[in-house]
């Protein structure tokens, strides 16, 4: 930041000459985010249409807490909404909703109104007269649900994250009998999450069967559809939701598999009324009930926040741009990518996918490189910790594409290859495989 306002001292020229390309140096490394060989995360690309309506929304620079000063965002939100609880399978007439600033706060609004539902004096009271809580959810699912039960004080330790399969997917039966064992210990348990394509494998947990538990044991239940609630939006997949019309909530993030600017989250709800019951503090100054108009349209009492940016134009901007066709044609697109790529990779030499069949856009896989094939594989294993991390930095030096690794568990690091830019192409795939395969071959 001090450089930045240093270019407005004099300066002289060779000093000035340095700085200017030392910035050089550092904007050619890597690929932005909205190229289509950035494979690196999960919100990335850029939709134009969208960026219009951010531009929009900053231009009219209004809060979203009462309909009078912004009645049209408001009635938009309304509209948005109403497709999303149709897509998910919910009364429009019933459910209820928010937009949230991400997912992790979407998460929070849900496990918040859970409880307010079993126990609506913890609003006013605290914790001080319920019983000691607990919650579950998959071990890979995303961190937001053990934090959401320590920032509620129901307590990191009290939300258990319960095994997963080969594929990544929550274990049914392992969930009920942690839900057993927790009664047995004095716990009572009230929520369970389950995740609609994790983070890491993009694994959908089985929605069905975790919503039988959570009627036999009458448990408030919550889809994390953050990553993949936009396949709700494709006939040709959105059984790999199947089930997702019985949750209590539904969290779903626009700004990952549609393709909104960041942020663009909701947390959806089945039961109409719950929002407002659970977060309303009626501030005199802004929610009067004596308005000229239907109060119930001033959103903002059943938020968390007073001040609300304006997240939902730019989203319904795109979907009026895209239409549902528009997104059944996009969200097909890069499911047939993701099949071509893991088809690639499982033909050319040297790649070894960790999920043998991936059933998203997450693709996570290894290159051994030629020279180190032939080895033991403890000895593969223990050089493979090292192989993605260099060939990612030379990516980077090259600044040709881009893509991520991390260890999971007891694997070491791989890639963990996200394909959800719509600009993607098969060349652009084709690109990558090959500059793996170089880059890892050049390797000392």
């Amino acid at each position: 930041m001090q450089m930045l306002i240093d270019l407005s001292i004099p300066e002289q020229p060779e000093n000035l000459l340095k700085l200017v390309k030392s910035c050089e140096d550092v904007l050619r490394l890597g690929v932005r985010t909205g190229h289509p060989r950035f494979f690196n995360q999960i919100s990335c690309g850029l939709d134009l249409v969208s960026m219009a309506g951010e531009w929009l929304t900053a231009t009219a620079n209004t809060n979203m807490f009462t309909y009078e000063i912004a009645p049209v965002f408001i009635l938009m939100e309304k509209s948005v909404m109403t497709r999303m609880w149709e897509a998910v399978g919910w009364d429009p007439e019933k459910a209820d909703g928010i937009f949230a600033p991400g997912g992790a706060i979407a998460n929070l609004y849900a496990m918040n109104a859970a409880r307010h539902q079993l126990w609506p004096r913890s609003k006013h009271l605290g914790m001080k007269d319920i019983p000691t809580l607990c919650c579950f959810t998959s071990e890979d699912s995303h961190y937001s649900i053990k934090s959401a039960s320590a920032v509620l004080g129901i307590g990191a330790d009290h939300c258990f994250n319960i095994p997963t399969d080969k594929n990544g997917k929550m274990i049914p039966e392992a969930l009920e009998a942690k839900i057993i064992e927790s009664k047995k210990e004095g716990l009572t348990p009230f929520f369970v999450c389950c995740t609609a394509g994790t983070t890491v494998y993009g694994a959908f947990d089985p929605l069905e069967r975790v919503a039988n538990i959570c009627e036999r044991h009458k448990l408030w239940f919550h889809v994390d559809a953050a990553w993949g609630g936009g396949m709700l939006l494709s006939p040709e997949h959105r059984y790999k939701l199947a089930g997702v019309e019985r949750a209590n909530s539904v969290t779903w993030n626009p700004h990952k598999l549609m393709g909104a600017l960041l942020q663009c989250s909701a947390c959806l709800f089945r039961q109409d009324g719950l929002l407002f019951q659970c977060n309303q503090a009626s501030a005199d100054y802004l929610f009067q009930q004596d308005k000229p108009y239907d109060v119930s349209y001033d959103t903002g009492d059943k938020a968390i926040q007073c001040g609300r940016h304006n997240d939902v134009f730019k989203l319904w901007l795109m979907w009026k741009s895209k239409g549902m066709e528009g997104y059944r044609q996009q969200i097909n697109k890069l499911m047939d990518l993701s099949a071509y790529f893991t088809r690639r990779i499982k033909e050319t030499e040297g790649f070894e996918l960790i999920i043998e069949n991936p059933e998203f856009l997450n693709i996570c896989f290894w290159y051994v490189p030629s020279k180190i094939r032939n080895l033991e594989p403890a000895e593969i294993k223990a050089r493979l910790e090292k192989i993605a991390p260099k060939i990612k930095a030379g990516m980077m030096q090259r600044g040709t594409t881009m893509v991520g690794y991390q260890p999971d568990k007891q694997r070491p690091n791989f890639f963990r290859m996200i394909i959800s830019n719509q600009a993607i192409t098969r060349e652009d795939l084709d690109f990558l495989i090959k500059e793996i395969v170089d880059i890892g071959e050049s390797l000392e």
